[in-house]
This record gives C-alpha cells, structure tokens and sequence, in this order.
C-alpha cells in the first residue's frame, strides 16, 4: 500500500507496521511551497494492486507518483513530483525523462546497477546516487540478479527551509508559531490533544 499525505495546516498521525513478519517500507517528505504551508490537509491511499503500472523488454515500473512508460499515476502531488519503482531484469536497460529543472536521486533497494554513465561503477543496495541535471537517467543491470531501485525527482521550491521535528515552514517564527498551534491545539491541530494510535 501506498499513502500520499499532504499535512498543510495540520495533521496527527502515525506509521506503524501492522502484521507478522519483516515490514520494509520508505519515507519520503517533499516540501510544500511557502504559499501551500497552511492549505486543508489531504490524504490519499493506493492499494498495492491499485498501482498503475508498465513493463517493456524485462523493465517493470511502478509508477507511485508522476508518469512513466505512458503511464500516469492518480495520485495529486501539490509540488510537481515523480516516485517511480523501477524493477529491471538481469542485463536490461531503461532510460527515463526527468525535467531539467528538477532535482532527482535513485535509491537502490536490491541488486546493484549502473547510473548515469556505461562506464561508471555500480551502486549497490541501500545506497542512494544524487543525479545531477539533465534531462534524464538511464540505468543498466549488468549483473545476474534482479534490480530494484526507486527514481524521486521535483521540482526545486528555492526557499528558506526551517525544520523542528516533524513541522518544515519557512521561517523560525513560523515554527515558533507552528509549535505553540500545537501545544494549545488550534489552527490545524485542534484533535491533538485526544488523539491516540491504533
């Protein structure tokens, strides 16, 4: 399953795995414009088997955010996003357009792959390659076991960013004010103090 959780004004909430077994899972928080910070909170829900996706010469995509192959996800990103799940079959290739003006990185969850260039080392699991501009990436599994990576890009909001825990706002005064919103439970967080994990 897939959440896109927009917090805007305000939103409690937690991630906890649920189930027997080893639970892997990841995270990603992208920031919302400065005139975005204090919209209504949204949340959306993609079932595993609701996940658009395609696949094209032994190169499967899971297209959780964005587009790929032709293929367009249902979920809305307020900050122009794309989350792709690649999974690429031993010696295939893909090449996929990312905007020029996005900042973009690959993250390796299983087997190990060639990013950018030929010529260029493989990158193994659990490590991340920072992509530099350009139009796109192409990837290349040279090995004999499957690869599985997850390409992020967006496009760059080019503001101040002032982070306290879990709140992100632009200035120190927002989160001062953001903290205080909290701890008195108004503007967006009114549920707060009652508000339990199931």
């Amino acid at each position: 399953m897939k959440q896109w959780m927009t917090a805007g004004r305000g939103i409690i909430h937690s991630e906890m795995p649920a189930g027997e077994g080893v639970h892997k899972g990841l995270q990603l928080w992208i920031n919302l414009s400065s005139q975005d910070k204090m919209i209504e909170p949204r949340y959306q829900e993609l079932l595993s088997k609701d996940i658009p996706s395609a696949e094209e010469e032994g190169v499967e995509v899971r297209v959780i955010a964005g587009e790929s192959m032709g293929v367009q996800s249902p979920v809305y990103t307020r900050t122009p996003a794309m989350y792709l799940d690649f999974s690429l079959r031993p010696s295939t290739q893909v090449h996929q357009h990312i905007p020029e003006s996005w900042n973009a990185f690959a993250y390796v969850i299983e087997g190990e792959g060639v990013f950018g260039y030929q010529n260029n080392s493989p990158i193994p699991p659990n490590h991340m390659a920072v992509l530099g501009p350009g139009n796109g990436l192409s990837v290349w599994n040279r090995s004999s076991k499957p690869l599985r990576f997850v390409l992020i890009a967006g496009q760059p909001l080019n503001e101040p960013v002032v982070q306290y825990g879990p709140f992100v706002m632009n200035t120190q005064a927002e989160i001062d004010q953001t903290i205080e919103d909290y701890h008195y439970s108004k503007n967006g967080f009114e549920m707060a103090k009652h508000w339990r994990s199931h």
